[in-house]
């Protein structure tokens, strides 16, 4: 199955870019450093957002307008009193296909998945505020996942394109990771 393919092929990625974000988040004491940890995800789920949109239609994923996405980050960050202004240089995988869209778009919803623990190191440090992404889809989570999961796996038509999808997951880790580090800012 393709999903259990990518899971096993990005397992090191994954790891390293939440040993970041966690790094991150240990460090917020205040509204502003949270804002300022969503405008890194901001700037790369709206950059890689705008790459995928070609492939990710309502013909291939039939609930995409409800899915979670940087508008949902961009409404946070101006809660906590922040704004989308010079936002930190990112890059994002070559995508040029449906396969590759949907090994991008598995590192997105997947994160997801670990929202509500980010809720949870958030509001040990007295941060309530600017939780909608990280909420998910609340009680849907699950569900909203193992949508997306079919819709993956029903998707790669052979071995190739499952290795494809998977390095393409293995890339948007990677390059996700890379913003913490950027200090540049895209004016």
């Amino acid at each position: 199955m393709l999903s259990t393919t990518i899971k096993e092929a990005t397992k090191e990625a994954h790891q390293q870019l939440e040993k970041k974000v966690v790094q991150k988040l240990k460090a917020i004491r205040s509204n502003q450093d949270y804002a300022d940890l969503l405008r890194h995800f901001y700037a790369y789920f709206n950059h890689l957002e705008k790459v995928i949109a070609p492939f990710i239609t309502v013909d291939v994923l039939p609930d995409h307008a409800q899915r979670r996405n940087s508008s949902f980050l961009k409404s946070d960050i101006e809660a906590l009193g922040g704004d989308i202004n010079s936002l930190p240089e990112t890059t994002v995988p070559e995508i040029n296909n449906l396969i590759q869209a949907l090994g991008a778009l598995y590192v997105m919803e997947g994160s997801i998945m670990g929202g509500s623990i980010i809720v949870q190191m958030l509001a040990k440090g007295g941060i309530t505020g600017g939780v909608s992404f990280f909420s998910g889809y609340g009680p849907a989570t699950g569900q909203m996942w193992g949508a997306f999961i079919s819709i993956l796996n029903a998707s790669a038509a052979n071995d190739e394109e499952e290795t494809t999808a998977a390095h393409t997951a293995n890339d948007t880790f990677n390059h996700f990771a890379a913003v913490f580090a950027e200090t540049r800012t895209a004016d």
